[in-house]
């Protein structure tokens, strides 16, 4: 089972940024697609972007041309560059892996957006 550890969560005012991170402890070209999901209080967790492992990204209507999602292999780390935050993106990030159907979570960081 990989191991993926995310950072970067914090709190921002509207407007700012942030840049999360997600450490795997397996070669990220190993897994069919990686991606960032949230989850705010009450909501069910959500697919924010994804990059498959030829590099084709996709996105959540919410978080198109706002966030941006990218990868280096020599680190097996995944990023997700989040401006112009609004409130309505507060929510735990969580980092995921899949291979097939199945999937891999790390422990997710809090993002807090204050207007």
């Amino acid at each position: 089972q990989v191991q993926l550890v995310e950072s970067g969560g914090g709190s921002v005012q509207a407007g700012g940024s942030l840049r999360l991170s997600c450490a795997a402890s397996e070669n990220i070209f190993m897994f069919n697609a990686m991606g960032w999901y949230r989850q705010a209080p009450g909501e069910q967790r959500e697919l924010v972007a994804s990059i498959n492992v030829g590099g084709k990204t996709a996105y959540a209507d919410s978080v198109k041309d706002r966030f941006d999602i990218s990868r280096d292999g020599a680190t097996n780390t995944v990023y997700l560059q989040m401006n112009s935050l609004k409130p309505e993106d507060t929510a735990v990030y969580y980092c995921n892996a899949r291979v097939l159907n199945r999937n891999s979570w790390g422990q997710g960081t809090q993002v807090i957006v204050s207007s």
